[in-house]
């Protein structure tokens, strides 16, 4: 209820959510009692994808995260309630590990459309050092998206990396024609079927491909204090999945 969450955020100087798919709507009931308990800074658990690119705003699986986007915004004009979304691009970490952006799991990685789109991708330790920084720097975060971009890679960069690893493995990646299987997709939602391999290839969309800006074309890692990585880190995140 508004009543018990005010109670908890009271004293509380910032929010920040971490609901999963389930909990994103009710962000704004979280808001509404953030705005009651005197509470300075909301961070949305909006996380991943650049939602300032007009292509990532229509995307289907993404309104619920626009909705709760756009109530803070305008809370923002009527209470002392101030807000920072952070885009951090991929979880690389996690997408590796569990074969989203690439599956090297069987040696036949599906490339995207050629795989050389370069997209921007962050590791989830890395994410909440961002999230600190948001903290340690509420002027300069004030109202405003931050973009986070740990590794600037592509698949086939990836790919060359995990070749690298493992030379003598036999490597035969598949091309996938990427605008194919996102309209399957939505013909999946269309037909009401909204499971984790119907959104995945939306998702891996918004990640990828260029029209979605997946690719930041600037970032606030100065700002919040992230170093960006090389491809040695690269190398040990793969090294422990290759078989």
């Amino acid at each position: 209820s508004l009543e018990s969450l005010t109670a908890g955020l009271k004293d509380q100087d910032a929010v920040v959510s971490l609901v999963g798919d389930a909990g994103v709507a009710g962000q704004t009931l979280i808001a509404d009692a953030a705005i009651a308990a005197g509470v300075k800074r909301f961070l949305p658990s909006n996380f991943g994808s650049n939602m300032t690119n007009p292509y990532s705003r229509k995307v289907p699986v993404f309104a619920k995260k626009v909705e709760v986007e756009e109530y803070l915004i305008e809370k923002s004009k009527t209470s002392a309630l101030t807000y920072t979304f952070v885009y951090n691009g991929a979880f690389l970490d996690f997408c590796l590990e569990h074969n989203v952006l690439l599956d090297i799991s069987n040696y036949q990685p599906k490339l995207f459309d050629g795989g050389n789109y370069t997209f921007s991708s962050t590791t989830r330790p890395t994410v909440g050092d961002a999230v600190v920084g948001v903290l340690t720097h509420p002027t300069e975060t004030q109202n405003r998206a931050v973009y986070v971009s740990e590794v600037t890679t592509s698949q086939n960069q990836v790919l060359s990396l995990a070749k690298q690893i493992a030379p003598n493995k036999p490597w035969e990646p598949v091309d996938v024609n990427l605008d194919e299987i996102v309209t399957a997709s939505y013909q999946r939602l269309a037909q009401g079927i909204h499971d984790l391999p119907t959104v995945l290839p939306i998702l891996i969309q918004t990640m990828l491909s260029p029209k979605f800006g997946g690719n930041f074309d600037q970032n606030d890692n100065k700002l919040l204090g992230i170093k960006e990585k090389s491809e040695e880190f690269v190398k040990g995140l793969l090294l422990p999945l290759i078989k």
